[in-house]
């Protein structure tokens, strides 16, 4: 396991990924299950050992995006129920069946078709059915309580329809993570989920599981945790937004590290990387680290982020970004050399880079950055202080 820690990689704290948990659940109505998402391999994490974990730990149900992150945790021994959010083709209703995977419903026809194909295979495909109250995604219509009424009609048949058992119904928050007007446009989309679920029950339809909180919602309205929440980014200890309260003290579980290849002196007039984009004013010691934006390191932080040495000392990135490598301005680091410890997300020292941090200055979101890690990064799992199994996609 050695190799890894002599080129890039991403490091996965477990105990900070337990802790996480612990968090959300304790700020989580007792009456409430609590759905791990771990879609787009667990953020970026590694979804294997995250969700194995998770499940572990009391994860009642898990969420992803499609079928093949839903077989792949299936194939790794998690046991608990899983919920397909997004599109699965109609005719995988067999699968879908055998495998014990709750497929998401949004729409009258698609509801049809996996009726239809599960009849066809004489099995009964377990559904949630998927409101739009506001996200205009994916989901049943329903916007207005007056102009959008057909709908309940719509979701009533979809709910009885041969070969689909529906013991769940959800919606997702479009503003739950904004200031400003979020708060009133998450409120109308949870009364307007609250009617549909009463109009349902009035034609004698009803839900074991009625869930709408993200990860945003989960911590700014308590009163709207219903049966079930949906924690996602705040599991891999990233807060949506600076607006979502602060009330659990996450830890980021995610530390992406490198190492130097090469240390040169440079004269002045000296230009760097890609279209020269940074000329050195002065003679320089520069360090090249391989690490560039086919890995996640987006191109956008060129001449504007910094990494940290072992130490913590703060060393700018100068020069574009490359594909594999990118270039650290190292004139008053005393200690660096090939082999050398560089920290790209994560603590050193004193100092720490957060993913919020790369998110600014990269004109991008937080999600971006941990969902972003390439899969030639190998993340390593680390607990006690140890690196205890890895996961290489590439091998």
């Amino acid at each position: 396991m050695q190799q890894y820690f002599k080129r890039t990689r991403a490091e996965i704290r477990l105990e900070a990924l337990e802790h996480n948990w612990n968090c959300i659940r304790s700020v989580t109505n007792p009456s409430a299950a609590v759905m791990a998402v771990v879609k787009a391999d667990a953020y970026g994490h590694g979804d294997e050992k995250t969700a194995l974990l998770l499940q572990k730990c009391g994860a009642d149900w898990f969420a992803v995006s499609n079928l093949a992150e839903a077989l792949e945790l299936r194939r790794c021994g998690i046991e608990k129920p899983i919920l397909i959010l997004g599109y699965t083709p109609p005719e995988c209703a067999q699968k879908l069946a055998y495998n014990d995977i709750t497929q998401a419903v949004y729409c009258e026809d698609y509801a049809q078709r996996l009726s239809s194909f599960a009849a066809q295979a004489g099995v009964t495909v377990n559904v949630h059915i998927k409101v739009d109250t506001g996200m205009s995604r994916i989901g049943f219509f329903y916007h207005d309580t007056e102009e959008d009424a057909a709908t309940v009609d719509l979701i009533a048949t979809a709910v009885n329809m041969p070969g689909l058992y529906c013991d769940g119904i959800f919606t997702h928050f479009a503003k739950a993570d904004v200031d400003q007007d979020g708060e009133v446009y998450t409120r109308l989309q949870y009364d307007l989920f609250l009617d549909v679920i009463r109009r349902l029950e009035l034609k004698g339809i009803q839900f074991n599981w009625r869930h709408c909180c993200n990860s945003a919602a989960i911590l700014t309205y308590p009163e709207m945790h219903l049966d079930m929440v949906r924690a996602g980014l705040i599991l891999y200890g990233i807060y949506p937004s600076s607006s979502v309260p602060r009330s659990i003290i996450l830890k980021p579980v995610m530390e992406l590290k490198t190492v130097v290849s090469m240390v040169k002196e440079i004269p002045a007039g000296t230009s760097f990387s890609y279209g020269g984009t940074f000329v050195s004013e002065k003679p320089m010691k520069v360090a090249t680290v391989p690490i560039g934006y086919a890995d996640g390191y987006p191109r956008s932080l060129s001449n504007k982020a910094y990494m940290l040495t072992e130490k913590g000392e703060r060393v700018k990135v100068i020069g574009n970004v490359c594909m594999d490598q990118c270039i650290l301005d190292v004139t008053d680091v005393k200690d660096i050399r090939e082999g050398s410890l560089i920290t790209v997300m994560g603590e050193a020292g004193s100092r720490c880079i957060t993913a919020d941090f790369l998110a600014e200055k990269a004109g991008l979101i937080n999600y971006e950055i941990v969902c972003g890690l390439s899969r030639r990064v190998p993340r390593v799992y680390i607990a006690d202080g140890r690196a205890i199994t890895t996961t290489d996609y590439l091998r």
